[in-house]
């Protein structure tokens, strides 16, 4: 007799700790490949990259970008006046309402924190507010009710953990949310500091020094380092560094912040060579820490490293195989994209789609600062190290048509290609927009063009973008050698 039963296979069940960009993603992409999704997060969809840190604070620097344009308007012949009482021509100065800016751009993070809520509820994603934690590999318990009376608990085949990660606090520099501040505490300031003194010169303290000195304020950038931007391309941190210096910022490189004090209605910074540094406000930028104590991850057997983030495969993956992680709370580059890309790709892999494992030299990455500041791939330091065997061409931006036309003094595009093949494997791109003008680059790299191929590829003229292959053609392949610097 012939057998009519039918075997249903059960829709797959996915938990979501935490709803930022690798959160978001994960659950999108689970949702189309027809799972069961549900995502806990306590501050808001989005999580922080969204409402507190990078929707924000590119916001603050679009204004500040504003201010620059607007100040430099007279280098291209627009000069602005106002008719003074004796009807003669008054040059009116800018003034920022930095409250009003604060408004706008906190309304703009809550709008597209909106938002992607409301695309996770189109796409049928089950969502939980609370603090969530895991028990065991199979569930998240989530605390919904006021003081941790209420439960919720969310049982799942697949995990992943997105919990993000928070400024660091030093024990020396305690924030007041006053006069002494993390990069989450700016946005309460209801006027443009007098001063505002910047401890760190990564790309959070970079980042801030330059939009408030752009706003007006007075700063003063205290780096560890001998320059600002470790680690980042020496010519690109030399730029920044030089503009920084022109717009009035002091910078004290090779100086240590030894603790900072609040004294009346400003602070003062203790170096560590016995000098002080007295402004109106501090900012603290000294790094970030994982958001993953108390939530279950050491019982659940996921391994860490002694700083607290989650150890990850190029697939997103924990040492528990259905446990997955992406963002900043794990060991690979924190930046948004990234976390998303994590997030897409711990779904593909758990739920067997095809995966591209996550390759670091393939990453497009930028500083918000002015000039930008955009990399991808190898970088000089790479090839003087000897890692890899490549040559290096800089075209200055100053050289292009288009930048002289919109009055760009700063910046260059610097490509990198293999030595022989001509493949283009890095570049850096410094001015403005380099977050855009870097995509072909991360093209070439991604799809390991030549530097050939890149210079047959037409550009507008005039155009920044032509600065890209006016370099690629100066690199031009003659008998399997690569033309460079």
């Amino acid at each position: 007799m012939e057998d009519m039963s039918v075997s249903f296979e059960r829709t797959q069940r996915v938990a979501i700790l935490g709803g930022g960009p690798g959160g978001y993603e994960a659950a999108l992409a689970a949702a189309q490949l027809g799972a069961e999704v549900t995502v806990v997060e306590r501050a808001g969809i989005g999580g922080s990259a969204v409402i507190t840190d990078v929707v924000p604070s590119k916001s603050l620097i679009a204004t500040a970008d504003a201010a620059v344009a607007i100040a430099g308007a007279s280098d291209l012949g627009v000069q602005l006046y106002a008719r003074g009482d004796d009807g003669k021509p008054l040059k009116p100065q800018i003034a920022i309402n930095l409250a009003a800016v604060n408004r706008r751009l906190l309304a703009l993070a809550r709008q597209q924190s909106d938002d992607m809520r409301a695309s996770l509820a189109e796409a049928g994603v089950r969502l939980i507010s609370g603090h969530g934690r895991l028990e065991g590999d199979n569930a998240v318990v989530v605390s919904t009710g006021p003081g941790g009376t209420d439960f919720d608990r969310v049982e799942a085949d697949t995990l992943v953990v997105s919990v993000g990660a928070s400024p660091r606090e030093l024990p020396s520099a305690p924030p007041d949310g006053e006069r002494i501040l993390t990069w989450t505490q700016l946005y309460d300031m209801k006027a443009l500091p007098e001063h505002l003194i910047v401890v760190g010169s990564g790309v959070t303290g970079a980042e801030f020094a330059g939009a408030y000195m752009n706003l007006g304020s007075k700063v003063t950038l205290i780096s560890s380092r001998d320059q600002v931007l470790p680690g980042e391309d020496a010519d690109a941190a030399a730029v920044l560094e030089r503009v920084f210096t022109r717009g009035g910022m002091a910078v004290l490189s090779k100086s240590r912040a030894e603790h900072v004090q609040r004294q009346g209605d400003g602070v003062v910074v203790t170096l560590s060579d016995g000098r002080t540094v007295e402004g109106s406000h501090c900012l603290m930028a000294v790094g970030s820490i994982p958001n993953t104590a108390g939530i279950g991850l050491e019982a659940a057997g996921v391994q860490m490293t002694e700083s607290g983030h989650i150890q990850v495969n190029r697939a997103a993956r924990t040492s528990v195989p259905n446990i997955y992680a992406a963002g900043d709370c794990t060991t690979f580059i924190p930046l948004a994209s990234v976390a998303s890309m994590q997030g897409r790709t711990a779904i593909f892999h758990a739920l067997g789609d095809v995966v591209i494992p996550l390759d670091r030299r393939r990453i497009a990455s930028n500083i918000f600062t002015a000039p930008e500041i955009a990399t991808v791939g190898w970088q000089e330091r790479d090839i003087d190290a000897g890692v890899i065997d490549g040559v290096v061409h800089k075209m200055p931006l100053a050289a292009n048509a288009r930048a002289k036309m919109m009055s760009i003094k700063d910046g260059f595009v610097k490509l990198i290609a293999r030595q022989g093949s001509g493949t283009v494997i890095g570049g850096v791109i410094v001015g403005p927009r380099a977050s855009e003008l870097i995509y072909p680059i991360a093209i070439a790299v991604e799809r390991r063009l030549t530097v050939d191929q890149v210079s047959r590829v037409f550009a507008v003229y005039p155009s920044l973008s032509g600065s890209i292959t006016d370099a690629a053609r100066a690199m031009h392949v003659v008998d399997h050698t690569v033309y460079g610097e």
